[in-house]
């Protein structure tokens, strides 16, 4: 089943389809070949780097540039950074977050960007910032990414690791009773695995619904969190699945400010962290007259999704 990857704008930092190595150790090449930060040099500031001189190292770096006091990032956790990214031998950032003001959320070990960052980030503590110098075969190797980043570039990052948390299991709360037939119904089971969806064979709702199935006493998500998930997603007409985390195994992290299907965010606008809420999206508030991969077009939608934490 393929994910769906127009839910959002997608950032730069996807996965690499480049070969992932595994050997974090540094190499010979000196500290001061090494860019340097010549301004921003502070947690929080957007730092300015230096080109890159002589030949790059051929093994991830890792640099500590100011150890932070929270936890240590681990495999599965949702962190929270800022980052300044920059190709080796050039002296122009390619990418930031400190310029939209908006930082970047990722669940470390999920695949969702490149090995370099998977593997430098794991042990890091919340409040430190980090310098990585990754190797094009942690990156984006022989294809590159766009015009900014060329074939074989070995690239620079700046990374604030703002913050890091253990993603919950499962949603926990108070069960809602589900009692209008004409909408669909979702299992309430809190044991780790897909809830169960089912469809009516009546008409769909023509206004988006956002329901609680199981209600938490936790923090109400605002459009400007990036939320955790777990779903299982449905098209109305025929009950037919066409994506969920459960089956891929990996939650998903949504930043809200970036979604580009309207039920989707005002559906989790105003829900309870540690909720399950059940959507169902018109077609205006889903792909519209759009067909996507195996969702044809003016399709009502069905999702029924964990909102796990939030960042």
């Amino acid at each position: 089943m393929r994910r769906l990857a127009g839910l959002l704008v997608v950032p730069l930092l996807l996965l690499s389809t480049a070969a992932c190595g595994d050997d974090k150790a540094s190499d010979s090449a000196s500290k001061s070949e090494v860019p340097a930060i010549t301004a921003g040099t502070k947690f929080g500031e957007k730092p300015t780097l230096s080109k890159g001189a002589g030949d790059p190292p051929k093994k991830l770096k890792t640099e500590v540039i100011s150890e932070g006091d929270g936890a240590k990032l681990k495999n599965g956790d949702a962190a929270e950074v800022n980052y300044l990214g920059q190709a080796w031998d050039s002296d122009k950032p390619f990418d930031n977050s400190f310029d939209r003001k908006q930082p970047f959320g990722l669940i470390l070990g999920a695949g969702q960007v490149i090995p370099g960052w998977e593997q430098g980030l794991v042990g890091q503590k919340a409040g430190s910032r980090v310098k990585l110098t990754i190797p094009p075969d942690l990156a984006y190797g022989e294809q590159g990414q766009g015009e900014d980043i060329p074939p074989n570039a070995t690239l620079v990052f700046v990374v604030d690791v703002l913050s890091g948390k253990a993603v919950p299991k499962t949603p926990k709360g108070s069960t809602v009773a589900q009692d209008n037939i004409d909408l669909p119904k979702v299992g309430d089971n809190t044991d780790g695995k897909a809830p169960k969806v089912t469809i009516p064979k009546s008409d769909p709702p023509k206004k988006l619904v956002s329901k609680y199935v199981i209600e938490s006493d936790g923090e109400a998500v605002k459009e400007s969190d990036t939320v955790v998930v777990n779903y299982e997603a449905y098209v109305w007409k025929g009950a037919k699945k066409f994506d969920s985390t459960y089956d891929s195994g990996q939650v998903a992290s949504f930043p809200l400010a970036q979604i580009t299907v309207k039920g989707l965010k005002s559906g989790l606008v105003g829900k309870k962290v540690g909720s399950r809420v059940l959507l169902v999206m018109p077609p205006d508030q889903g792909f519209g007259d759009q067909a996507q991969q195996t969702i044809p077009a003016k399709s009502t939608l069905v999702w029924s999704v964990d909102i796990l934490t939030k960042m």
